[in-house]
Protein backbone atom coordinates (compact mmCIF):
# COMPACT_ATOMS: atom_id res chain seq x y z
CA UNK A 1 0.00 0.00 0.00
CA UNK A 2 1.43 3.32 -1.01
CA UNK A 3 0.45 6.92 -1.10
CA UNK A 4 -1.49 8.12 -4.14
CA UNK A 5 -2.44 4.51 -4.92
CA UNK A 6 0.88 3.92 -6.53
CA UNK A 7 2.55 0.61 -7.30
CA UNK A 8 1.14 -2.35 -5.41
CA UNK A 9 -1.61 0.22 -4.89
CA UNK A 10 -4.08 -1.70 -2.77
CA UNK A 11 -4.43 0.83 -0.04
CA UNK A 12 -2.07 3.70 -0.71
CA UNK A 13 -1.44 4.36 2.97
CA UNK A 14 1.03 6.79 4.46
CA UNK A 15 1.26 6.97 8.23
CA UNK A 16 2.32 10.39 9.48
CA UNK A 17 3.55 11.27 12.97
CA UNK A 18 3.87 14.91 14.00
CA UNK A 19 6.48 15.81 16.60
CA UNK A 20 5.57 18.08 19.49
CA UNK A 21 7.16 21.01 17.73
CA UNK A 22 4.75 20.55 14.79
CA UNK A 23 7.76 21.10 12.53
CA UNK A 24 9.19 17.58 12.33
CA UNK A 25 7.48 15.18 9.94
CA UNK A 26 8.10 11.45 9.95
CA UNK A 27 6.66 9.47 7.08
CA UNK A 28 6.61 5.68 6.76
CA UNK A 29 5.55 4.12 3.48
CA UNK A 30 3.64 0.93 4.18
CA UNK A 31 4.21 -1.36 1.22
CA UNK A 32 1.49 -3.62 -0.10
CA UNK A 33 1.92 -7.37 -0.06
CA UNK A 34 5.00 -7.05 2.15
CA UNK A 35 7.10 -5.45 -0.60
CA UNK A 36 9.33 -2.58 0.46
CA UNK A 37 9.77 0.61 -1.54
CA UNK A 38 12.79 2.73 -2.26
CA UNK A 39 12.41 5.96 -0.34
CA UNK A 40 14.90 8.82 -0.20
CA UNK A 41 16.00 10.66 2.89
CA UNK A 42 13.60 13.50 3.56
CA UNK A 43 16.08 16.00 4.93
CA UNK A 44 15.06 19.56 5.70
CA UNK A 45 16.95 20.99 2.77
CA UNK A 46 17.01 18.12 0.30
CA UNK A 47 19.26 18.28 -2.74
CA UNK A 48 19.36 21.81 -4.11
CA UNK A 49 21.57 21.44 -7.14
CA UNK A 50 22.76 18.85 -9.59
CA UNK A 51 24.11 18.61 -13.10
CA UNK A 52 22.04 16.35 -15.37
CA UNK A 53 21.78 13.71 -16.50
CA UNK A 54 21.64 12.34 -12.94
CA UNK A 55 22.33 8.74 -13.87
CA UNK A 56 25.81 8.20 -12.46
CA UNK A 57 26.41 5.26 -10.16
CA UNK A 58 27.36 7.69 -7.39
CA UNK A 59 24.50 10.17 -6.86
CA UNK A 60 24.90 13.71 -5.58
CA UNK A 61 25.18 14.29 -1.85
CA UNK A 62 21.85 14.10 -0.04
CA UNK A 63 20.21 11.76 -2.52
CA UNK A 64 19.45 8.06 -2.47
CA UNK A 65 21.58 5.63 -4.44
CA UNK A 66 19.49 4.16 -7.26
CA UNK A 67 20.31 2.70 -10.65
CA UNK A 68 19.96 4.78 -13.82
CA UNK A 69 16.40 5.44 -14.88
CA UNK A 70 17.12 4.85 -18.55
CA UNK A 71 17.25 1.06 -18.17
CA UNK A 72 13.69 0.92 -16.87
CA UNK A 73 12.07 3.18 -19.45
CA UNK A 74 10.02 1.70 -22.26
CA UNK A 75 12.26 0.32 -24.98
CA UNK A 76 10.01 1.71 -27.70
CA UNK A 77 10.18 5.32 -26.48
CA UNK A 78 11.73 7.98 -28.67
CA UNK A 79 14.37 10.45 -27.54
CA UNK A 80 13.10 13.68 -26.09
CA UNK A 81 14.06 16.57 -28.43
CA UNK A 82 15.44 18.71 -25.62
CA UNK A 83 18.85 20.10 -24.84
CA UNK A 84 20.25 19.08 -21.47
CA UNK A 85 19.82 21.75 -18.81
CA UNK A 86 20.78 22.06 -15.16
CA UNK A 87 18.07 22.66 -12.58
CA UNK A 88 18.09 23.10 -8.83
CA UNK A 89 15.62 23.60 -6.02
CA UNK A 90 15.82 26.73 -3.92
CA UNK A 91 14.24 26.66 -0.50
CA UNK A 92 11.48 29.27 -0.11
CA UNK A 93 9.82 28.50 3.23
CA UNK A 94 9.53 25.62 5.70
CA UNK A 95 7.54 24.38 8.68
CA UNK A 96 4.51 23.14 6.74
CA UNK A 97 2.53 20.09 7.85
CA UNK A 98 1.91 17.53 5.09
CA UNK A 99 2.04 20.05 2.21
CA UNK A 100 0.73 18.63 -1.06
CA UNK A 101 1.12 21.55 -3.47
CA UNK A 102 0.37 25.20 -3.95
CA UNK A 103 -2.24 27.31 -5.67
CA UNK A 104 -2.36 30.96 -6.64
CA UNK A 105 -5.07 33.47 -7.40
CA UNK A 106 -4.91 35.21 -10.80
CA UNK A 107 -2.63 38.23 -10.65
CA UNK A 108 -1.86 37.64 -6.96
CA UNK A 109 1.77 37.38 -5.86
CA UNK A 110 0.94 35.27 -2.81
CA UNK A 111 1.37 31.49 -2.71
CA UNK A 112 -1.24 29.34 -0.99
CA UNK A 113 0.24 26.12 0.38
CA UNK A 114 -2.28 23.26 0.65
CA UNK A 115 -1.82 21.12 3.75
CA UNK A 116 -3.38 17.68 3.60
CA UNK A 117 -4.39 18.02 7.26
CA UNK A 118 -6.96 20.67 6.29
CA UNK A 119 -5.24 24.04 6.23
CA UNK A 120 -4.28 26.50 3.53
CA UNK A 121 -1.27 28.62 4.51
CA UNK A 122 -0.46 31.98 2.91
CA UNK A 123 3.14 32.58 1.85
CA UNK A 124 4.19 36.12 1.00
CA UNK A 125 7.70 37.45 0.53
CA UNK A 126 9.14 34.00 1.22
CA UNK A 127 7.45 33.69 4.60
CA UNK A 128 4.33 32.00 5.92
CA UNK A 129 2.11 34.86 7.07
CA UNK A 130 -0.91 33.01 8.40
CA UNK A 131 -3.60 30.39 7.86
CA UNK A 132 -6.04 31.32 5.12
CA UNK A 133 -8.45 28.44 5.74
CA UNK A 134 -8.74 25.62 8.28
CA UNK A 135 -11.33 22.90 7.69
CA UNK A 136 -9.59 20.08 9.55
CA UNK A 137 -12.74 19.33 11.55
CA UNK A 138 -14.74 18.71 8.36
CA UNK A 139 -12.53 16.13 6.69
CA UNK A 140 -10.87 12.76 7.08
CA UNK A 141 -7.10 12.51 6.97
CA UNK A 142 -4.60 11.10 6.04
CA UNK A 143 -3.13 8.40 3.78
CA UNK A 144 -4.71 9.44 0.50
CA UNK A 145 -7.46 11.39 2.23
CA UNK A 146 -7.60 14.96 3.46
CA UNK A 147 -7.57 18.39 1.85
CA UNK A 148 -6.48 17.55 -1.68
CA UNK A 149 -7.12 20.54 -3.96
CA UNK A 150 -7.62 24.30 -4.11
CA UNK A 151 -8.62 26.48 -7.07
CA UNK A 152 -9.31 30.21 -7.16
CA UNK A 153 -12.03 31.49 -9.43
CA UNK A 154 -10.68 33.30 -12.53
CA UNK A 155 -12.41 36.47 -11.26
CA UNK A 156 -11.30 35.95 -7.67
CA UNK A 157 -10.08 39.54 -7.34
CA UNK A 158 -13.64 40.73 -7.96
CA UNK A 159 -15.80 37.97 -6.46
CA UNK A 160 -13.61 36.40 -3.75
CA UNK A 161 -14.71 32.87 -4.68
CA UNK A 162 -12.50 29.80 -4.37
CA UNK A 163 -13.05 26.05 -4.34
CA UNK A 164 -11.55 23.20 -2.35
CA UNK A 165 -11.61 19.45 -2.69
CA UNK A 166 -11.48 17.19 0.36
CA UNK A 167 -12.57 13.82 1.70
CA UNK A 168 -15.37 13.70 4.25
CA UNK A 169 -15.27 11.61 7.45
CA UNK A 170 -17.31 9.03 5.52
CA UNK A 171 -14.66 9.00 2.79
CA UNK A 172 -16.73 10.70 0.07
CA UNK A 173 -15.24 13.43 -2.09
CA UNK A 174 -16.53 16.97 -1.66
CA UNK A 175 -16.03 19.96 -3.90
CA UNK A 176 -17.01 23.04 -1.89
CA UNK A 177 -17.07 26.75 -2.59
CA UNK A 178 -15.87 29.33 -0.06
CA UNK A 179 -15.45 33.10 -0.05
CA UNK A 180 -12.69 35.31 1.27
CA UNK A 181 -13.49 37.44 4.31
CA UNK A 182 -12.91 41.18 4.68
CA UNK A 183 -9.31 40.26 5.51
CA UNK A 184 -7.59 39.24 2.27
CA UNK A 185 -5.45 36.72 4.16
CA UNK A 186 -8.46 35.01 5.76
CA UNK A 187 -11.25 32.97 4.23
CA UNK A 188 -14.76 32.99 5.60
CA UNK A 189 -14.92 29.39 6.86
CA UNK A 190 -18.67 29.72 7.42
CA UNK A 191 -19.34 30.47 3.75
CA UNK A 192 -19.07 26.86 2.56
CA UNK A 193 -21.39 25.78 -0.22
CA UNK A 194 -21.15 22.14 -1.27
CA UNK A 195 -20.98 21.97 -5.06
CA UNK A 196 -20.49 18.27 -5.69
CA UNK A 197 -20.28 15.07 -3.64
CA UNK A 198 -18.79 11.97 -5.22
CA UNK A 199 -19.58 8.80 -3.26
CA UNK A 200 -16.40 6.84 -2.57
CA UNK A 201 -17.49 3.62 -0.84
CA UNK A 202 -15.36 0.71 0.18
CA UNK A 203 -11.78 1.93 -0.17
CA UNK A 204 -9.77 4.88 1.13
CA UNK A 205 -7.39 5.32 -1.80
CA UNK A 206 -7.54 6.77 -5.32
CA UNK A 207 -9.30 10.00 -4.42
CA UNK A 208 -7.54 12.13 -7.01
CA UNK A 209 -6.13 15.46 -5.93
CA UNK A 210 -5.90 18.81 -7.67
CA UNK A 211 -8.74 20.87 -9.05
CA UNK A 212 -8.09 23.59 -11.62
CA UNK A 213 -9.97 26.18 -13.62
CA UNK A 214 -9.30 25.68 -17.29
CA UNK A 215 -8.68 28.42 -19.84
CA UNK A 216 -12.39 28.09 -20.74
CA UNK A 217 -13.43 29.20 -17.24
CA UNK A 218 -14.81 25.79 -16.25
CA UNK A 219 -13.73 23.85 -13.16
CA UNK A 220 -11.85 20.61 -13.89
CA UNK A 221 -11.71 17.80 -11.33
CA UNK A 222 -9.55 14.68 -11.57
CA UNK A 223 -11.36 11.78 -9.90
CA UNK A 224 -9.62 8.49 -9.05
CA UNK A 225 -11.16 5.13 -9.88
CA UNK A 226 -12.49 4.47 -6.38
CA UNK A 227 -9.61 2.56 -4.91
CA UNK A 228 -8.33 -0.88 -4.10
CA UNK A 229 -6.02 -2.17 -6.83
CA UNK A 230 -6.74 -3.02 -10.44
CA UNK A 231 -10.03 -1.10 -10.59
CA UNK A 232 -12.19 -4.04 -9.42
CA UNK A 233 -15.44 -2.29 -10.41
CA UNK A 234 -14.12 -1.12 -13.81
CA UNK A 235 -14.96 2.48 -12.98
CA UNK A 236 -12.37 3.81 -15.40
CA UNK A 237 -14.37 2.57 -18.39
CA UNK A 238 -17.85 3.01 -16.91
CA UNK A 239 -19.43 6.27 -18.07
CA UNK A 240 -22.26 5.99 -15.56
CA UNK A 241 -19.94 6.88 -12.67
CA UNK A 242 -17.81 9.95 -11.95
CA UNK A 243 -14.91 7.82 -10.69
CA UNK A 244 -11.87 7.30 -12.90
CA UNK A 245 -12.61 10.47 -14.87
CA UNK A 246 -11.70 14.05 -15.60
CA UNK A 247 -14.80 16.14 -14.84
CA UNK A 248 -15.74 19.59 -16.16
CA UNK A 249 -18.29 21.81 -14.41
CA UNK A 250 -19.75 25.26 -14.90
CA UNK A 251 -19.74 26.65 -11.34
CA UNK A 252 -21.04 30.06 -12.42
CA UNK A 253 -24.51 28.72 -13.17
CA UNK A 254 -26.97 26.25 -11.69
CA UNK A 255 -29.23 23.93 -13.65
CA UNK A 256 -31.34 20.83 -13.22
CA UNK A 257 -31.58 21.24 -9.47
CA UNK A 258 -27.81 21.12 -9.11
CA UNK A 259 -25.58 23.89 -7.72
CA UNK A 260 -23.62 23.80 -10.98
CA UNK A 261 -24.38 23.40 -14.66
CA UNK A 262 -23.08 20.84 -17.13
CA UNK A 263 -21.56 22.60 -20.15
CA UNK A 264 -23.37 21.70 -23.36
CA UNK A 265 -19.98 21.05 -24.94
CA UNK A 266 -19.21 18.20 -22.53
CA UNK A 267 -19.01 15.03 -24.64
CA UNK A 268 -21.73 13.04 -22.85
CA UNK A 269 -24.06 15.86 -21.83
CA UNK A 270 -27.68 14.73 -22.10
CA UNK A 271 -26.86 11.13 -23.03
CA UNK A 272 -28.80 8.44 -21.21
CA UNK A 273 -26.76 6.25 -18.89
CA UNK A 274 -23.73 8.53 -19.05
CA UNK A 275 -22.70 11.25 -16.62
CA UNK A 276 -22.72 14.62 -18.32
CA UNK A 277 -20.00 15.93 -16.01
CA UNK A 278 -17.44 13.61 -17.61
CA UNK A 279 -14.85 15.26 -19.85
CA UNK A 280 -12.29 12.43 -20.21
CA UNK A 281 -12.17 8.88 -18.86
CA UNK A 282 -10.03 5.77 -18.49
CA UNK A 283 -7.97 7.24 -15.63
CA UNK A 284 -6.67 5.44 -12.56
CA UNK A 285 -5.71 8.20 -10.14
CA UNK A 286 -5.09 11.60 -11.78
CA UNK A 287 -3.67 13.04 -8.58
CA UNK A 288 -2.11 15.97 -10.44
CA UNK A 289 -2.96 17.78 -13.65
CA UNK A 290 -2.39 21.25 -15.06
CA UNK A 291 -2.92 23.54 -18.02
CA UNK A 292 -0.21 25.10 -20.14
CA UNK A 293 -0.82 28.82 -19.72
CA UNK A 294 0.53 29.53 -23.22
CA UNK A 295 -1.02 26.78 -25.39
CA UNK A 296 -3.92 25.83 -23.05
CA UNK A 297 -3.02 22.14 -23.43
CA UNK A 298 -4.17 19.83 -20.63
CA UNK A 299 -1.52 17.69 -18.88
CA UNK A 300 -2.49 14.73 -16.68
CA UNK A 301 -0.10 12.71 -14.53
CA UNK A 302 -1.94 9.43 -13.93
CA UNK A 303 -0.57 7.25 -11.13
CA UNK A 304 0.00 3.69 -12.30
CA UNK A 305 -0.58 0.29 -10.76
CA UNK A 306 2.40 -2.06 -10.43
CA UNK A 307 4.71 -1.22 -13.29
CA UNK A 308 4.26 2.09 -15.17
CA UNK A 309 3.56 5.76 -14.51
CA UNK A 310 2.20 7.89 -17.32
CA UNK A 311 1.96 11.46 -18.60
CA UNK A 312 -1.10 12.20 -20.73
CA UNK A 313 -1.39 15.30 -22.90
CA UNK A 314 -4.52 16.66 -24.54
CA UNK A 315 -3.75 19.55 -26.83
CA UNK A 316 -6.20 22.41 -27.03
CA UNK A 317 -6.10 22.09 -30.81
CA UNK A 318 -7.33 18.48 -30.61
CA UNK A 319 -10.20 19.30 -28.25
CA UNK A 320 -8.42 19.50 -24.89
CA UNK A 321 -9.29 15.93 -23.92
CA UNK A 322 -12.97 16.06 -24.84
CA UNK A 323 -14.27 12.47 -24.80
CA UNK A 324 -10.77 10.96 -24.70
CA UNK A 325 -10.36 7.47 -23.26
CA UNK A 326 -6.91 7.12 -21.67
CA UNK A 327 -7.26 3.37 -21.35
CA UNK A 328 -7.30 2.36 -17.68
CA UNK A 329 -7.90 -0.41 -16.69
CA UNK A 330 -7.53 -2.01 -20.10
CA UNK A 331 -4.03 -0.58 -20.19
CA UNK A 332 -1.40 0.66 -17.77
CA UNK A 333 0.62 3.18 -19.73
CA UNK A 334 1.40 1.63 -23.11
CA UNK A 335 0.94 -1.91 -21.81
CA UNK A 336 -1.99 -4.30 -21.54
CA UNK A 337 -3.29 -4.66 -18.01
CA UNK A 338 -6.73 -6.23 -18.19
CA UNK A 339 -6.15 -8.70 -19.82
CA UNK A 340 -2.38 -8.86 -19.43
CA UNK A 341 -1.92 -9.67 -23.12
CA UNK A 342 -3.94 -9.18 -26.27
CA UNK A 343 -6.03 -6.28 -24.95
CA UNK A 344 -8.23 -4.34 -27.39
CA UNK A 345 -6.68 -0.91 -27.88
CA UNK A 346 -9.05 0.56 -30.46
CA UNK A 347 -10.27 3.96 -29.32
CA UNK A 348 -7.71 4.27 -26.52
CA UNK A 349 -5.29 7.20 -26.35
CA UNK A 350 -1.75 6.25 -25.28
CA UNK A 351 0.32 8.47 -23.00
CA UNK A 352 2.75 11.05 -24.29
CA UNK A 353 5.39 9.53 -22.01
CA UNK A 354 5.77 6.84 -19.38
CA UNK A 355 8.39 5.49 -17.03
CA UNK A 356 8.74 2.04 -15.52
CA UNK A 357 9.13 1.50 -11.78
CA UNK A 358 12.38 -0.39 -12.01
CA UNK A 359 13.45 -3.24 -9.75
CA UNK A 360 12.00 -2.69 -6.28
CA UNK A 361 10.58 0.66 -7.42
CA UNK A 362 14.14 1.98 -7.71
CA UNK A 363 13.08 4.39 -10.45
CA UNK A 364 9.76 5.41 -8.94
CA UNK A 365 6.32 4.32 -7.81
CA UNK A 366 3.97 7.33 -8.03
CA UNK A 367 4.12 10.16 -10.53
CA UNK A 368 3.63 13.68 -9.20
CA UNK A 369 2.86 15.87 -12.19
CA UNK A 370 3.86 19.47 -12.52
CA UNK A 371 3.54 22.19 -15.14
CA UNK A 372 4.94 23.38 -18.43
CA UNK A 373 7.39 26.14 -17.59
CA UNK A 374 6.29 29.49 -19.00
CA UNK A 375 8.09 31.87 -16.68
CA UNK A 376 10.59 34.51 -17.73
CA UNK A 377 13.32 34.09 -15.11
CA UNK A 378 14.76 30.94 -16.72
CA UNK A 379 14.17 31.07 -20.49
CA UNK A 380 16.19 27.87 -21.03
CA UNK A 381 13.36 25.97 -19.30
CA UNK A 382 10.58 27.29 -21.52
CA UNK A 383 8.37 24.66 -23.14
CA UNK A 384 9.39 21.84 -20.82
CA UNK A 385 6.85 19.87 -18.77
CA UNK A 386 8.34 19.04 -15.36
CA UNK A 387 7.25 16.18 -13.13
CA UNK A 388 8.64 14.04 -10.32
CA UNK A 389 8.13 10.84 -8.37
CA UNK A 390 6.96 10.54 -4.79
CA UNK A 391 9.10 7.54 -3.81
CA UNK A 392 12.49 8.34 -5.33
CA UNK A 393 12.37 12.11 -5.73
CA UNK A 394 13.60 11.97 -9.31
CA UNK A 395 12.60 14.96 -11.43
CA UNK A 396 12.23 14.69 -15.20
CA UNK A 397 11.13 16.84 -18.11
CA UNK A 398 9.68 16.20 -21.55
CA UNK A 399 9.06 18.52 -24.47
CA UNK A 400 5.64 20.11 -24.39
CA UNK A 401 5.65 20.31 -28.17
CA UNK A 402 7.42 16.98 -28.64
CA UNK A 403 6.22 13.71 -30.20
CA UNK A 404 4.28 10.93 -28.55
CA UNK A 405 6.35 8.21 -26.94
CA UNK A 406 9.01 10.48 -25.50
CA UNK A 407 11.62 9.20 -23.09
CA UNK A 408 11.54 11.39 -19.96
CA UNK A 409 14.84 13.19 -19.42
CA UNK A 410 16.03 12.84 -15.84
CA UNK A 411 17.38 16.14 -14.54
CA UNK A 412 17.66 15.80 -10.78
CA UNK A 413 17.78 13.25 -7.99
CA UNK A 414 16.24 15.51 -5.37
CA UNK A 415 16.51 13.34 -2.28
CA UNK A 416 12.93 14.32 -1.45
CA UNK A 417 9.52 12.71 -1.34
CA UNK A 418 7.80 15.05 -3.77
CA UNK A 419 4.11 15.61 -3.00
CA UNK A 420 2.97 18.39 -5.33
CA UNK A 421 3.72 21.30 -7.62
CA UNK A 422 2.41 24.75 -8.37
CA UNK A 423 3.15 27.87 -10.38
CA UNK A 424 2.99 31.50 -9.33
CA UNK A 425 1.33 34.34 -11.20
CA UNK A 426 4.50 34.81 -13.28
CA UNK A 427 4.74 31.20 -14.35
CA UNK A 428 7.62 30.24 -12.04
CA UNK A 429 7.41 26.68 -10.69
CA UNK A 430 7.41 25.39 -7.11
CA UNK A 431 7.18 22.00 -5.44
CA UNK A 432 6.43 20.64 -2.00
CA UNK A 433 7.78 17.61 -0.17
CA UNK A 434 7.07 15.56 2.93
CA UNK A 435 9.83 17.36 4.83
CA UNK A 436 7.52 20.38 5.10
CA UNK A 437 9.55 22.61 2.80
CA UNK A 438 8.40 24.68 -0.17
CA UNK A 439 10.96 24.88 -2.99
CA UNK A 440 11.26 26.91 -6.18
CA UNK A 441 12.56 25.26 -9.34
CA UNK A 442 15.40 27.28 -10.83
Amino acid sequence: MRRFGSSKGRGGLVKTTLAATALALTVAIVAGCGTGSATPAASDSGLVSATPPATASTPPSGSTTTPPASAALAATARPTPLAVVSISLNRVASGFTSPIGISTAPGDSRLFVIQQTGQVVVVSGGKAVGTFLDIAARLSCCGERGLLGLAFHPQYAANGRFFVRFTTPAGDLHISEFHVSTDSNKADAASEKIILTIPHPGFGNHNGGRIEFGPDGYLYIGAGDGGSGGDPHNHGQDLSTLLGKMLRLDVDHAAGGLPYAIPNSNPFAGQAGKRGEVWSYGLRNPYTFSFDRETHDLWIADVGQDAYEEVDQATAASGGGRGVNYGWSVMEGNHCYKPATGCATDGLTPPLAEYAHGSGDSIGCAIIGGYVYRGSAHPQLDGRYFFGDYCTGRIWDIAAAGPAGQTPQELLMSGLQVTGWGEDSNGELYLTATNGVLYQLV
